[in-house]
């Protein structure tokens, strides 16, 4: 089973799956929305694999237990991303508290159910670039977590991580099925379906449509192909002695370097920015974009780093590098007349 399987992630999730001849229950909000499932139908067309749509709801208890009877396998993607809310508590922390919650009591009612596949976050390892000073050698691991995120400060980080920690809980209070989480940095990379949206497109959109030609701020982050990161879901839920967290991220790269890549493929088609801002001038407008002024100065000139060793021994991790990522993202968008 896969959780909001019509999703950025979950779609070359469930095309994997597919490719290799499973069985995919997918719970959707409406089942009969042709449109929404257009694609997803596509890829069951030419694969040996099947897929089944069961009506669920993220906030609704039990919603998932129908779609998760004969399932071996649960993989949990369904989570809200987005930067920009007007009730963190609402939009983001319920969604992904409760979410969690409903689908790990429908596993713990479910006896074919032998492992859950959650997908959690950087977010939910390190909260600001700045924690990365208190950690020795400047570089988080699995073994960190998330302390610095609130309500109030980052709550998009926040909500990731403290539902990681609700499925750890619910995990341990147990004993018949396993616990393995995925933890990705930024996503780029095409979609199954071309015109689907996410953050990470709203953020390559704005590098190219003039929204940020004055300039960019000196954030730098992990990236990670979204077909990389389905392969890590498939490993991390059918390779046996798969365990634990999972640092997901290929290579970190700033703002100016993504436009650089871009530039040097599209030349002038586009006014890609050509600097970094001041970070006083960044902290000065920040409120005017919709961005707290504690982000800017808890990541802004601070580097951001991560150990993806892990992924790479334990479940066979090989990235693609992030210029080839963004390279068919922005191609993708190109195409489909979305910048």
């Amino acid at each position: 089973m896969v959780t909001g399987a019509t999703g950025y992630v979950a779609g070359w999730l469930v095309k994997k799956l597919l490719d290799e001849g499973y069985t995919v229950h997918a719970p959707v909000r409406d089942p009969k929305n042709q449109e929404k499932l257009f694609y997803l139908n596509q890829i069951a067309s030419n694969s040996p694999g099947k897929i089944i749509y069961f009506k669920a709801n993220l906030l609704q208890e039990d919603s998932y237990f129908e779609g998760m009877q004969g399932c071996e396998i649960v993989f949990h993607t369904a989570s809200p991303f987005i930067n920009k809310v007007a009730d963190p508590q609402r939009d983001l922390i319920d969604p992904a508290l409760h979410g969690t919650r409903n689908v790990l009591d429908s596993a713990n009612k479910t006896e074919s159910v032998k492992r859950v596949v959650l997908t959690s976050s950087c977010a939910a390892i390190i909260g600001d670039a700045r924690d990365l000073r208190s950690i020795e050698g400047g570089v988080a691991t699995e073994e960190n977590w998330n302390e610095t995120s609130s309500l109030n400060h980052q709550p998009y980080s926040y909500s990731k991580t403290v539902a990681e920690r609700e499925a750890w809980k619910i995990n341990k209070a147990q004993n018949r099925w396993q616990l393995v989480v995925i933890n990705p940095s930024l996503v780029i990379g095409p979609g199954i379906n071309p015109k689907s949206t996410s953050e990470s497109f709203n953020i390559v959109k704005q590098l190219a449509d003039g929204t940020m030609k004055m300039g960019v701020p000196a954030l730098n982050f992990g990236m990670v192909d979204v077909r990389d990161l389905a392969e890590a879901h498939l490993k991390a839920g059918i390779l046996p002695n798969a365990e634990g967290r999972h640092v997901i991220s290929a290579e970190h790269y700033s703002f100016l370097q993504l436009a650089d890549i871009l530039r040097s493929k599209y030349g002038k088609a586009y006014p890609f920015p050509k600097r970094e801002l001041p970070k006083w001038m960044i902290w000065l407008v920040a409120p005017a974009a919709g961005i707290q002024r504690s982000m800017i100065a808890r990541n802004v000139g601070y580097d951001w780093r991560v150990d993806n060793s892990k992924s790479i021994k334990s479940l066979g991790m090989k990235y693609r590098p992030v210029s080839e990522s963004i390279t068919d993202f922005f191609a993708q968008m190109v195409e489909n007349k979305l910048v």
